[in-house]
């Protein structure tokens, strides 16, 4: 086998806008086959995307003996069910994140996972994938900005629609699940660190009961970590490392989707150096998983990184409700 076998289940936007396009320019996917609970509408998708196979259930795609792995764009609160469906079935799982809708979900799937050695679970933050992460990983490698003493990272848009899933509490919506969790996993990837204590603020929307602003802050050993994210808010994202000896700015750290993204080295107010990057990630991340399963080596982002994740984001949940520092 030189190219993993890819079954999509849903046909959420998500997937058939960015991450199957994307996968389908890997040189190791070869997206073959998307489930839907309508049989018309994924018959739709897949013609528009030229998937060969669409079926009618998740169900029916799962029993697919020729699909080697499984995409899961689902609803959060679909996640973690999926997934364990999926390795019953013996697929390795690539799902969206976040990996769960809480720390407990996501140690229910860690446990789940332990029966499955010979398959791969890997949480889809894309963003890691992208070369400008390599670029700002190579300049604090180089110590370019001394010892790290802050993060700040945001990520904002605006959405008040009722009907969209991001507006819903119940199956996992508000701004801390969709894109709070990238700032998150944003300050621990760059520092390989974990946080000692968080604290956060948030407003929720009185009628979605969703976290629509939140802001907080990640004490870890040495330096702290900052971010605001936002779903009833101007759009913008960035993110600024602040060192010692210097500065690193991203102007679209998070999901640039194609567009040519910059970063920046600074010292003394002045740029240093700059570098500009256009690349697919969702290429770049399909092909990154695919190769582990053709490998049989470990994956880019193990599942322990997500439950990491999932622990901070519980915590900053508690902190806003006790308005209190939460150590971890």
């Amino acid at each position: 086998m030189d190219m993993v076998r890819w079954g999509v289940l849903s046909t959420a936007n998500i997937g058939t806008e960015h991450v199957i396009p994307g996968m389908q320019k890997g040189k190791l996917c070869s997206v073959e086959a998307i489930a839907s609970r309508s049989k018309e509408k994924a018959e739709r998708v897949a013609a528009q995307l030229d998937i060969e196979k669409a079926y009618g259930s998740y169900e029916q795609l799962l029993a697919d003996a020729n699909i080697d792995a499984i995409y899961i764009p689902l609803p959060n609160h679909m996640h973690v069910e999926w997934t364990i469906e999926a390795l019953e079935a013996g697929k390795h799982v690539l799902c969206e994140k976040p990996i769960s809708m809480n720390r407990e979900e996501a140690e229910k799937l860690a446990r789940s996972v332990e029966d499955f050695p010979d398959l791969k679970v890997m949480e889809a933050f894309m963003y890691r994938f992208h070369p400008q992460w390599d670029q700002v990983k190579q300049w604090l490698k180089e110590e370019k900005v001394g010892r790290i003493t802050s993060i700040d990272s945001i990520f904002t848009y605006f959405n008040n629609n009722p009907d969209n899933i991001r507006n819903k509490a119940e199956i996992g919506g508000g701004g801390m699940l969709d894109i709070g969790c990238y700032c998150l996993s944003a300050s621990r990837y760059i520092l390989h660190d974990e946080p000692v204590q968080v604290f956060a603020e948030m407003d929720f929307d009185p009628e979605f009961e969703t976290d629509r602003l939140a802001t907080g802050v990640l004490t870890f050993p040495g330096c702290s970590a900052t971010f605001t994210c936002s779903t009833q808010s101007s759009p913008t994202q960035k993110l600024t490392i602040l060192g010692t000896e210097g500065i690193i700015e991203m102007d679209i750290p998070f999901n640039p989707l194609l567009a040519t993204t910059t970063v920046y080295l600074k010292k003394d107010g002045e740029i240093v150096e700059k570098k500009e990057f256009s690349a697919d990630h969702y290429t770049l991340q399909g092909d990154a998983f695919s190769k582990a399963i053709l490998d049989d080596t470990e994956v880019p982002t193990p599942l322990e990184d997500a439950l990491a994740n999932m622990k901070v984001i519980d915590a900053l949940f508690e902190s806003a409700k006790r308005q209190a520092v939460i150590k971890l």
